[in-house]
């Protein structure tokens, strides 16, 4: 039985180099919306909620912390009990944290044997529905990690936090949905030699969106580094290309949704080019190579 509900993936904090390219290129090129800026930060948004993206500016490219919403108070006071009965070290974001995010009760807690940073809350600030820009972005969709400890971080992940395996590419990548929520995955686990970001979703609403993108970010000069292709594990239809620091995020069209009750099972896909792309295609060498992961740097306290 999962100790707790998440509603869906809610944000995730990048960190970039030069926050003036990456919050044009997020804005002006992917289609987000600035809801504000503060010194050092940047917030945006692809629905009503007040931001899905922040972006910090610091030395490295990488990922600070994975945000989810949990469906209620309820949801997050059995969280913390649930991660404290575990021996877990939660922390209580503190009130101006939380109004500088303008979230409500906020928990962060770091997967144990891993460190990668997992915020919980179920209240923020919504403004006015997301008005589409260059692109009709519909949702934050997943993100995925390179990690040394994968195995520990997706049995962990499972056995502890509620989430279930959606399917599996060999040993290599293992897709993970953040239930009830019914989308395929909002956490992918890439078995890795190295700790790093793979890359960031947004999903959109046609698949026109990811022609009309597929000449729009060329004339751009934005390098496509995988796709127009098809996924065999979610269905899901895909184009990725790098930001201004050379991380990769991703548009996708159409996702297989599970049932909450009597999910189909999940299924082990062969390792093989045909099982990333059902069209055949093959990744350019800078897929999926930069930022790193803020594994054992304790909570930000400044955003």
């Amino acid at each position: 039985m999962n100790p707790y509900r998440y509603r869906k993936l809610g944000y995730l904090m990048l960190n970039v180099t030069d926050l003036d390219a990456s919050l044009r290129f997020y804005r002006d090129h992917v289609g987000l919306s600035l809801t504000r800026t503060e010194p050092g930060l940047a917030y945006l948004r692809c629905s009503s909620d007040d931001h899905n993206l922040i972006l910090r500016e610091r030395a490295a490219p990488g990922l600070e912390r994975i945000a989810f919403e949990l469906e209620s108070l309820a949801d997050l006071d059995a969280a913390r009990r649930a991660l404290e009965a575990d021996g877990v070290a939660v922390e209580c974001v503190d009130h101006g944290q939380c109004r500088a995010l303008r979230q409500g009760t906020t928990l962060r807690y770091r997967i144990p044997g891993v460190g990668l940073l997992i915020e919980l809350y179920c209240e923020m600030a919504r403004a006015d529905a997301h008005s589409p820009g260059v692109a009709q972005i519909e949702r934050l969709g997943h993100v995925v990690v390179h990690l040394r400890e994968a195995r520990a971080a997706i049995d962990w992940l499972v056995d502890h936090a509620g989430f279930r395996v959606s399917d599996r590419v060999g040993e290599r990548l293992t897709f993970l949905r953040a239930f009830p929520n019914p989308y395929h995955h909002a956490i992918g686990i890439a078995t890795s030699n190295f700790d790093g970001l793979h890359h960031v979703n947004f999903m959109v609403k046609d698949i026109d969106d990811l022609g009309r993108a597929t000449n729009r970010l060329r004339e751009a000069g934005i390098e496509i580094v995988y796709g127009p292709g098809r996924h065999k594990a979610s269905g899901s239809i895909f184009l990725y290309f790098l930001d201004p620091d050379g991380m990769t995020a991703e548009y996708s069209f159409g996702m297989e949704e599970f049932p909450e009750i009597d999910p189909r099972a999940a299924q082990t896909l062969p390792p093989t080019r045909e099982s990333a792309d059902l069209w055949g295609g093959v990744p350019a060498q800078t897929f999926a190579r930069v930022g790193c992961l803020d594994l054992d740097r304790m909570p930000s306290s400044n955003a």
